[in-house]
């Protein structure tokens, strides 16, 4: 398809120096920068309508880029209420991978990009299969990098019920002083919101973490739900259902990971 077809993505670069185009299109979440070199490569991108066929080819200031509309099929991202139960990785044996809960029935709202059996999405931040709440599952690397990415600044939100005695020092602990897998954990924001439940805010994603936490402060975890991604609220969404996330939600989202 030419260039001079349908636009998919346009915008003026308003940068102070010249940047490389792949550099430019990662940072406004587009596309990862091997991704970009790709597009140029196929000649699906054009600056103040010429076709740029420089890999390393760099923007200047008040120009204008464009990306044909035939860039790439749309990248499914999608955001799940997973019940317990339901796996959010690869399933094990007869356990049921949350992919399974992609269906029309489930679905809320429209799309007409359904996944299919060849979609391959990937969880950006697992739950486990006894965790219920907000999961995205996604196959767009550039969203991948700012859920999950070593510096993505994103942060958690758990509402989490307990058995067994709530005191002062025991979150006190739990906000700053324990560690898993011999390493200190990072600070965290805990608040007692019930005589039973506890608000966690959380800056990493360590392996059954809350749990793990819980039960070094003898407290056992009966039901933990995941209710915020950064930016991203599971809102009023229900159990069990999905919906596709939007171009704003994924901009926004790649921000805040900034």
């Amino acid at each position: 398809m030419p260039l001079t077809e349908a636009v998919a993505w346009r915008k003026t670069y308003d940068g102070a120096e010249p940047q490389r185009v792949n550099k430019w299109l990662a940072g406004e979440g587009v596309c990862s920068r091997r991704e970009a070199e790709d597009l140029i490569a196929r000649g699906l991108v054009s600056i103040d309508g010429a076709r740029v066929d420089d890999p390393g080819r760099k923007i200047e200031p008040g120009q204008t880029l464009e990306l044909s509309e035939a860039n790439s099929k749309p990248q499914i991202s999608v955001v799940i209420n997973k019940p317990v139960g339901v796996v959010s990785a690869q399933p094990e044996g007869n356990q049921i991978p949350a992919a399974r809960l992609l269906t029309q029935a489930n679905l809320i709202g429209k799309t007409q990009n359904m996944p299919n059996k060849q979609t391959s999405l990937a969880p950006l931040g697992r739950l486990d299969q006894d965790s219920r709440g907000l999961l995205v599952l996604s196959e767009d690397g550039v969203l991948a990098k700012a859920l999950i990415g070593e510096h993505s600044k994103l942060d958690k939100e758990y509402l989490v019920r307990v058995a067994g005695q709530i005191t002062e020092q025991k979150l006190a602990l739990l906000r700053h002083g324990l560690s898993l897998d011999g390493k200190q954990l990072k600070p965290a924001k805990i608040t007692q919101i019930e005589p039973q439940r506890i608000r966690f805010i959380l800056h990493e994603g360590r392996n059954r973490q809350i749990r793990r936490m819980c039960e070094l402060v003898d407290l056992d975890v009966t039901d933990l739900l995941r209710i915020r991604i950064g930016p991203l609220k599971l809102g009023d969404l229900q159990e069990g259902k999905w919906r596709m996330l939007d171009a704003k939600e994924r901009n926004t989202l790649i921000e805040a990971s900034k």
